[in-house]
């Protein structure tokens, strides 16, 4: 498989770049055709930064999942779509393949849908670095729900804040997440976010840290019963099926929200079409993406940077993402050298923070 918009040389870049800024209508709908659509767009582009008012491929029908997921399984099914680190070195890693993730978004939406969940709803996803968190993610864009990830690290009046904000009315957590040495009670945080909270109607709650945890009836429910009780309803003859819910371009995929240093917390809506486009393009191009490559992004998915370049980029390519559940200085500040070697990773996308720490340790 090769990527008809990757850009070879530095004479290649300097025209392309040229025409992307003649003719940006012509050179986006270009790279948008490579994409999976249901229906083509009538128009690339409509734009006014005067308003604001941006949209981008208006009257375009897709689904993001059948572009990062369904396109790739006649080809790829069988390659890593998602490595998987675990905080301790000592766990099992796992290697989720685009057929394993095919069938666990599928049972996901369908838990989703079970749980009374509806195209256009407000999903909040408080979780650890877990595969079950890109399922989560994933499955919500399956049906047609707009999620929310909020950073594992953030504190119970944050959240409260930011559910109220999106009004959102569903939220997938876990028992508890593990980040270096510490154990993160996870579900004891949301379940201080949702007193007064008259908005939550369900709480899917995926073990992982066996934590001991409080559980609300008719409230909570936990992510493996329901994740069996969906399999039955998806799976026929073997095959696992959930039909992706038909979106329009402009339809919003996630709300992210701003670490609110200025006071309330701001969420920025990113709709589908453009978003896949741009970061399915960026990816290939920035990072020089090759078929066959290991790329790890070391971001928390809790930020856009996780949201562009652990899910969404990479497998909207049909690419293999490296995501890592712990820090880079635990248990010693070697982490993501032992990670590279132990993966092959050609591709290493990290932050100016985490270099500093780490020069810190020498």
């Amino acid at each position: 498989m090769t990527y008809p918009f990757q850009i070879k040389s530095l004479e290649e870049y300097k025209t392309t770049y040229q025409r992307s800024v003649e003719n940006p209508e012509g050179f986006w709908s270009d790279v948008a055709s490579t994409f999976q659509w249901r229906k083509p767009w009538e128009k690339v582009l409509d734009w006014n930064f005067l308003e604001p008012h941006v949209r981008w491929f208006m009257g375009g029908k897709l689904n993001i999942t059948e572009n990062c997921i369904d396109r790739h399984l006649a080809t790829r099914g069988e390659e890593p779509a998602i490595i998987w680190e675990p905080n301790n070195p000592e766990e099992r890693t796992r290697v989720v393949t685009y057929n394993r993730l095919h069938k666990r978004v599928c049972q996901f939406a369908q838990v989703l849908k079970n749980n009374g969940v509806k195209k256009g709803d407000r999903v909040c996803i408080y979780m650890g670095m877990v595969p079950e968190l890109a399922y989560a993610v994933l499955g919500c864009a399956r049906i047609g729900a707009i999620h929310s990830v909020i950073f594992g690290g953030f504190s119970a009046q944050s959240i409260a804040d930011r559910l109220y904000d999106a009004q959102a009315e569903f939220i997938v957590t876990c028992d508890g997440a593990y980040r270096g040495n510490k154990d993160i009670p996870l579900k004891s945080v949301i379940d201080d976010a949702l007193i007064g909270n008259r908005t939550v109607k369900k709480v899917i709650v995926y073990t992982r840290t066996r934590t001991p945890v409080s559980m609300i009836k008719g409230r909570d429910v936990w992510w493996e019963d329901e994740m069996e009780h969906a399999l039955e309803q998806v799976e026929k003859n073997g095959m696992v099926s959930f039909e992706a819910e038909e979106m329009d371009a402009e339809d919003p995929l996630f709300i992210l929200y701003t670490s609110g240093s200025t006071g309330k917390p701001k969420g920025v809506v990113h709709t589908i079409g453009g978003y896949m486009v741009y970061t399915g393009y960026s990816f290939v191009n920035v990072f020089q993406y090759q078929p066959g490559d290991i790329h790890f992004c070391t971001a928390d998915m809790g930020w856009i940077t996780g949201h562009s370049y652990i899910l969404y980029g990479p497998l909207s390519v049909g690419a293999t993402s490296v995501m890592f559940e712990g820090i880079p200085t635990w248990p010693d500040a070697g982490r993501f050298w032992d990670i590279v070697d132990k993966y092959k990773v050609n591709v290493l996308y990290t932050a100016p923070t985490a270099i500093r720490s780490l020069m810190g340790f020498g």
